[in-house]
């Protein structure tokens, strides 16, 4: 829920946010506690990182913390994973996605660096290629997207970093523009969204919540204001 109440533009100014970050720092970013977040997965660490700099923490060293961490597990192939492994992974957006929060002004060099290999890990598998078969979750649009990947999330991230012109965006824009129907889009699927069979029984054997904003396959005010943004920010590259 934090994650969404910072995609609405929600900040400390809001009592009630406030008291959720304060929370967050009391519960899971407390340094002298043996189990924090700080040495949790990738994914989980980029997702609080994100939402706290949203809601106007990036200033407190515990955030900062959070961003050095992200740095140190930038893979040599400039993406991220949030498991044991050697190279990155489309699926891990949410370091990047939690650089692109950060104001300009305040990025560090180290930051820079992350972004721009980052960006060129993305932009080099035209934001969907990765493996030798269709995954096709990330070919249908959700919201909230919680730590799970697809087009428009991509998109969303590249564009926002500035690399809205870039022309290997090409064949993602070509997939969103697809999907518009009537000047809108649709909410396709809602969380977990099982890729396969055995997903399916996964699921059935262990109680998942969905949580939805807006009824699915039905047009969506959120999907549809990501997707004109990002249409805004790419004029040049389609």
């Amino acid at each position: 829920m934090a994650l969404v109440l910072s995609d609405f533009g929600l900040t400390r100014d809001d009592p009630r946010i406030s008291r959720t970050a304060e929370l967050f720092l009391r519960e899971w970013m407390n340094e002298d506690r043996e189990e924090n977040i700080f040495s949790d997965e990738v994914c989980i660490v980029g997702n609080t990182a994100r939402f706290m700099t949203r809601f106007g923490y990036y200033d407190d060293r515990r955030t900062r913390r959070l961003f050095a961490r992200l740095i140190e597990d930038q893979k040599e192939d400039g993406g991220w994973h949030c498991r044991e492994s050697s190279t990155g992974t489309l699926d891990c957006w949410e370091a990047l996605a939690a650089f692109a929060a950060v104001p300009k002004q305040s990025r560090t060099k180290e930051m820079k660096n992350a972004i721009e290999r980052g960006a060129e890990f993305y932009l080099e598998r035209s934001l969907f290629r990765e493996g030798g078969t269709k995954y096709r979750p990330w070919f249908r649009l959700h919201y909230p997207v919680h730590y799970y990947y697809d087009i428009l999330v991509g998109l969303d991230v590249i564009t926002s970093l500035g690399y809205g012109e870039d022309k290997r965006l090409g064949p993602a824009l070509e997939l969103l523009g697809r999907k518009k129907c009537s000047g809108r889009w649709n909410l396709e699927r809602v969380h977990p969204d099982p890729p396969s069979y055995a997903w399916g029984v996964h699921n059935r054997r262990h109680k998942t919540n969905t949580f939805a904003l807006e009824p699915v396959g039905q047009p969506s005010k959120w999907i549809t204001l990501t997707a004109m943004r990002v249409l805004k920010r790419t004029s040049g590259a389609h």
